[in-house]
């Protein structure tokens, strides 16, 4: 069964895009904040998600840094890597990768995750699971 260890709320501040002859390269910026179970917190500056579609295919690269408290209430940051890509059902699936100096959330850089993005109003919500 899979259980949500992450759930981050991203808003688009600004966006980039080079449309070339055999595709499109797209930059978004964007800021957002956590307030799950596991973490509350916000992102940092500098968080960006780097787009392609080359030869018909889409795929997604997300970085971003999140501050805040786990949910044993100390200090943390968590960096997030979520690269992505449709999957056969054209639903986009992700895979995060993360790294944090949280003694409590640490289990995470050994878990294998995946994940889900959900459109909401000005953004999406990034959705990250593991498998209990």
């Amino acid at each position: 069964m899979a259980k949500e260890e992450l759930t981050i709320n991203v808003r688009t501040t600004g966006v980039q895009e080079v449309k070339g002859h055999t595709g499109t390269g797209r930059m978004i910026l964007f800021d957002g904040d956590a307030d799950c179970e596991n973490f509350k917190g916000k992102i940092l500056p500098g968080g960006v998600d780097t787009q392609k579609e080359l030869d018909g295919k889409f795929t997604l690269s997300a970085r971003y840094i999140l501050e805040g408290k786990d949910f044993e209430g100390k200090d943390c940051k968590i960096f997030v890597e979520n690269n992505g890509e449709p999957g056969e059902d054209g639903q986009l699936k992700t895979v995060p990768r993360v790294l944090t100096d949280s003694e409590a959330l640490s289990y995470l850089e050994n878990k294998a995750l995946f994940g889900s993005i959900e459109e909401i109003p000005g953004g999406v919500r990034i959705h990250v699971f593991s498998e209990d």
